[in-house]
């Protein structure tokens, strides 16, 4: 028996260190699963923390990668190869290594190579996917562990890459959605303040000098010159202020009670509060159905479901089922409970729990979701074009207006004269 000195996470992410007695590495390296650790490093004690043998499989992210993430979309391309790739019979390390050999994607490249020499030195796939926290979340090594351990990789790589194809579908709608209107108020909010700066001020320096100074302007004209004069004179000092206002809100929302707050007020947010919770619940029912299709114990599973939700009233409500099934209760009556999940959601639960085929259940939600959230996302595109275009037509046309109407005077008083 050799011993091992190790370095690794326990399941609240708390670094232990210690010594385990194995006969090799990979012996070593189930004990340590076995005891819910996940092996950062693992050196035979005789080494002196060294190489010996090909069997030190410490193995650190490269410095440039710490800061650099790879794309959603390159990740989900990558599930899907592997789990091809994998299904195909091909052995999990000449896959990592074809795949290593035509990334494109530099960072990618090298977490590949990294994880095709941590997988050569002994460890598991879900050990080396462990390495990269910021590429790889608990869901990805959660499940890939449970289908090494059910003995069916590829089965767990087929529900990642459609796991990662669905939300990267919704994200990329939501995203496309939003970039119309952006634009337009963009572009609006632009000419707005060109107008303002340099065509108002000519127009009333004319005003000026065809009507006399003391001449009285018509009351839009007045409104619109003033509001040239304020955007002028205050501008610089709004344009710090709503600087200082996004710092402080981001700020805040990377405390607990800030993004508690923030998350609460978004879900109460007319129209877009609905669409928030029902893309929050969507994607959280996706996440539980499929690591408890793939065999991740539930309370483990609702601790990931927890941490991914993305909005912190919904991930508390999940801690709340997590304490009740900790103590033996099912989730419907916590989930009630908490009054976060519509009464379909609830119902729905309930009769997977009662049936045994809750991760189906979850799933038909997420999919009911999704296809809620697409619709939802069309109907607020069709209705937010023509309120931006009304929009940017009212402020255009009322500042038109306002100097035509001084003109309209001058013209006259010329003809009469």
């Amino acid at each position: 028996m050799q011993r091992f000195n190790y370095v690794a996470k326990d399941a609240a992410g708390n670094e232990q260190r210690g010594v385990v007695e194995a006969k090799d590495m990979a012996e070593a390296q189930l004990v340590l699963r076995q005891n819910d650790l996940v092996a950062k490093s693992l050196v035979p004690e005789s080494s002196g923390g060294k190489k010996k043998g090909g069997l030190n499989v410490e193995l650190k992210m490269p410095a440039f990668l710490q800061s650099k993430r790879v794309r959603n979309k390159d990740l989900t391309v990558l599930t899907r190869q592997l789990a091809t790739l994998v299904e195909s019979g091909l052995p999990l390390l000449r896959g990592l290594r074809i795949l290593a050999k035509q990334s494109t994607v530099p960072a990618l490249k090298t977490i590949l190579q990294g994880m095709c020499e941590s997988v050569e030195g002994g460890a598991t796939f879900s050990d080396a996917l462990s390495q990269y926290p910021k590429v790889f979340d608990n869901l990805y090594v959660n499940m890939t562990r449970a289908g090494e351990a059910a003995g069916s990789l590829e089965v767990s790589l087929n529900r990642l890459a459609e796991f990662l194809e669905k939300a990267q579908k919704i994200k990329s709608k939501v995203k496309s959605a939003m970039t119309y209107p952006v634009v337009v108020l963009c572009v609006a909010l632009g000419i707005t303040g060109f107008l303002l700066v340099t065509v108002i001020p000519q127009f009333e320096k004319l005003f000026a000098d065809m009507l006399g100074k003391d001449s009285k302007l018509p009351p839009i004209t007045q409104f619109v010159v003033n509001l040239a004069h304020n955007f002028i004179d205050y501008a610089p000092f709004v344009a710090v202020g709503v600087v200082a206002v996004v710092i402080l809100c981001r700020f805040l929302n990377k405390t607990p009670q800030g993004k508690l707050f923030f998350d609460s007020i978004k879900l109460r947010l007319p129209g877009f509060g609905n669409l928030v919770r029902k893309s929050s619940i969507g994607r959280t029912t996706r996440t539980l159905g499929t690591l408890m299709q793939s065999g991740v114990p539930v309370l483990q599973a609702l601790d990931i479901v927890r941490d991914t939700a993305g909005n912190q009233v919904i991930a508390n409500a999940y801690q709340g089922i997590h304490e009740a099934v900790k103590e033996g209760d099912n989730m419907t009556p916590a989930m009630e409970a908490s009054k976060q999940f519509p009464p379909m959601v609830v119902s729905m639960v309930d009769v997977g729990e009662e049936t045994g085929a809750l991760p189906d259940m979850l799933n038909r939600i997420a999919n009911t979701y999704d296809n809620e959230i697409d619709d939802a996302v069309t109907a607020m595109t069709s209705l937010i074009e023509p309120m931006m275009i009304i929009f940017l037509a009212v402020i255009v046309g009322t500042i038109i207006i306002a100097m035509f109407q001084p003109l309209m005077t001058i013209i006259g008083s010329m003809s009469g004269g």
